[in-house]
């Protein structure tokens, strides 16, 4: 185990420091995942602590699954056996399961996703004959996860306007419903556990107890409920290890709250704080960019990021016309870069702030013909027919899940029309039970006392789906997951339901073929196992591979890194987002996000921006993003830029106020090369014709037809035209 000798001199005071609170502020690029698997592999090589007294918790699939392989190859198999490693969720699900009879749920409680949480807030407002045209319910529901993340049950859920007695009201009732299902949602699992943890000192004792050392990755991106959970789990012992960054947390909107790194200094007196500076990842010039960025954001601790790998090229900035000539500019110069081999498709990215901003791009890519991937599209398992066979599953396993019950008892249709799902909801309740326990009951036949509430009609089809019901759940013990999923679907037709013939009906099918491949990897495990993956799983966990470029917003691209980064929306009202510009925490988290962008790239990086975009029907003149500003001049390669205008600028008023530029700054001359009519060769799209050409800043821009994409325009730097003779 000589790994300790791989380490610079800050990982390795990280990764061997002594036992007690550890705060390791880490730099974009840093290798803190490194320290973070080193130093559980330094643990258990080096101080003898046993796997099992060790908890590191993360926050998607995706980086759990890295940290554990990679422990493994430090330490082999047998040495990590019994390591308790995962996300936050995932940990939190596998105590409460272990403590449910401390719990208002038994311990084959579902997890709801993002979805039926949203219809059990409609039926909550339904419940209490509210107007969810006044009260929308996807408000409420953030309403409801904002408290649970700072630790607020309903009853102490703060009422100070009239809405806020709403929110409470529907609080309590989403509460009542969840629990009648016998389901927890996302919040629920870090709330409950959390407060199991505060309210059973015997519980707290034995967990902290167990866990000698508490291990955390991407600790600014913690809420309220993590972070006293996380004290509660170092209790006794106090070795707590936190890896992060304050300048990257990005996920206010989810409960983020970078100040827990704060906190942990107050909490944690005498912490030992130690910086990782040495980027891996980024040539100098972008540390640089990025660094004029974050440095203006107040309250910070400074860190002076540096690299070994370079200088690098520039940072190239480009002003287009319009959103269209954006997309152009983004599209032409990495098919110019790729057919250049100066990189490959798959190592660019193009980000933007939010989603709406990809449609423009994808139809640049596809009239240029150039494949790409867009991530933060319809999730893979937010798609219809997965959420299906999903629900069938679950109510499989917890018969009391009333949205999957809903979801699933006419489909495909077999009589059941909403009326008789109603009478089963009202016969539920009067008989204390749930509509699910009713439905099997009914799967006797005129013997249940049921039978009688319904018409013979529809007592029937009831009776049919129960036996169903009954004879799935029949076979949980003695059928593996993937034989339960075939059964299922071939009880009920599913199939055939979807093949109506179509390209979309054979891709709904496919869909579902996917997710039994999944099901076959959890031949020798459970279904709850199976299920439980399924509702953790995470946007990065459905990324696919592939050698072409990605699309995705700047929080998706969070974690990730690119050999080319392009930055498109470089204008004010988009980042920072409008939505910031009269809430200063919000500013400075648009400034943060803006730095996780730049700080993706590792070769090059391109900073985009457009100067009129069509909006709300017509062409609007835009302002480029005051963080632009920061960026010395010196660290750009392109356009000179305009000042921006004066304290007492309308931003509505478009252009009005601009002032004239000053004299652009002293350049390199450039001798313009090509002229209309000249005949070129591309590498890429072979011959085409000149049809103007003119010097800007320190480039030649050239517009040019090709016959086998129509007309380009091209930066001469790159393109790397040939003029034909």
């Amino acid at each position: 185990m000589d790994f300790l000798t791989t380490l610079n001199p800050a990982q390795r005071a990280a990764v061997t420091a002594g036992d007690g609170p550890i705060l390791v502020l880490a730099g974009p690029g840093s290798g803190k995942t490194r320290v973070l698997t080193q130093r559980i592999a330094y643990l258990i090589g080096y101080q003898g602590v046993r796997s099992y007294q060790m908890l590191a918790v993360t926050f998607t699939n995706k980086a759990a699954r890295e940290m554990e392989q990679r422990v493994k190859q430090l330490l082999g198999e047998e040495m990590t056996r019994g390591l308790l490693l995962g996300t936050f969720h995932a940990v939190c699900a596998r105590i409460l399961r272990r403590e449910a009879e401390k719990l208002p749920v038994s311990g084959e409680f579902v997890i709801f996703d993002a979805d039926d949480q949203e219809t059990i807030v409609k039926a909550a407002i339904r419940d209490l004959n509210l107007d969810d045209k006044t009260y929308r319910p996807a408000a409420l529901h953030a309403a409801i996860s904002r408290a649970k993340n700072e630790l607020l049950l309903p009853q102490q859920f703060p009422v100070v306007t009239y809405r806020d007695e709403v929110v409470k009201r529907v609080y309590q009732r989403y509460q009542e419903l969840l629990q009648q299902s016998n389901g927890v949602d996302f919040d629920d699992l870090l709330l409950m556990t959390a407060n199991l943890l505060a309210e059973y000192p015997d519980v707290r004792e034995k967990y902290a107890q167990r866990f000698h050392h508490v291990l955390v990755d991407e600790f600014q991106d913690t809420n309220m409920a993590q972070y006293a959970l996380l004290k509660h789990l170092c209790s006794v012992h106090n070795n707590i290890f936190v890896v992060g960054d304050p300048d990257q947390s990005v996920y206010r909107w989810r409960g983020a709250d970078y100040r827990n790194v704060q906190r942990f200094e107050q909490d944690f007196p005498g912490a030992q704080v130690i910086l990782l500076e040495q980027n891996y990842r980024s040539k100098q010039s972008i540390l640089d960019a990025a660094m004029a960025v974050i440095d203006k954001a107040p309250r910070r601790r400074k860190k002076k990021l540096f690299t070994e790998r370079g200088q690098g090229e520039k940072v190239v900035f480009y002003e287009a016309l319009d959103d269209y000539g954006e997309a152009s500019f983004v599209v032409d110069t990495i098919a110019q870069l790729v057919a250049s081999r100066q990189c490959e498709p798959g190592d660019c990215a193009v980000m933007y702030r939010t989603n709406a901003q990809s449609r423009v791009l994808e139809e640049a890519f596809l009239q240029a013909r150039l494949p790409y991937r867009l991530v933060g599209a319809q999730r893979f398992y937010g798609r219809r027919e997965v959420k299906d066979v999903i629900a069938f599953l679950r109510l499989v396993q917890n018969p009391d899940d009333e949205i999957s019950l809903d979801r699933v008892i006419n489909l495909p249709p077999r009589g059941i029309g909403n009326k008789t799902i109603l009478t089963l909801h009202l016969t539920a309740r009067e008989a204390g039970t749930t509509p699910g326990q009713v439905l099997l009951d009914l799967a006797r036949g005129s013997d249940s006392p049921f039978w009688g509430k319904f018409s013979g009609r529809a007592a029937l089809p009831l009776a049919d789906f129960g036996a169903l019901l009954s004879a799935w759940r029949g076979l949980l013990g003695t059928y593996t997951v993937p034989e339960l999923f075939d059964r299922i679907l071939k009880d009920v037709n599913y199939l055939e339901h979807l093949d109506d013939k179509t390209e979309e009906g054979q891709e709904r099918i496919d869909n579902v073929q996917e997710l039994r491949r999944l099901a076959e990897e959890y031949h020798s495990r459970t279904l709850a196992e199976f299920l439980e993956n399924v509702a953790l799983v995470s946007d990065q966990d459905t990324i696919q591979e592939g050698n072409v470029p990605t699309l995705l917003t700047m929080h998706a691209a969070k974690g990730l890194e690119f050999g080319v980064v392009f930055i498109i929306g470089l204008d004010d009202g988009i980042v920072p987002h409008s939505r910031s510009f009269d809430d200063p925490e919000a500013m400075e988290e648009e400034r943060r996000l803006f730095y996780v962008g730049i700080t993706r790239a590792k070769e090059r990086l391109y900073l985009v921006r457009a100067m009129r975009r069509a909006g709300r029907g017509y062409a609007e003149e835009k302002v480029e993003s005051r963080f632009l500003d920061d960026i010395p001049a010196q660290l750009l390669h392109g356009k000179g830029r305009a000042p921006r205008p004066t304290n007492g600028f309308d931003r509505r008023s478009g252009y009005d106020s601009w002032k004239l530029p000053p004299p652009a700054r002293s350049a390199p001359v450039i001798q313009q090369k090509f002229h209309a009519g000249m005949r070129v060769r591309h590498p890429l799209w072979q011959d085409g014709i000149v049809l103007n050409s003119r010097v800007q800043g320190e480039d030649e821009i050239v517009d040019v037809i090709f016959e086998s994409v129509g007309i380009k325009r091209l930066s001469a730097s790159l393109a790397h035209l040939t003029v034909i003779q």
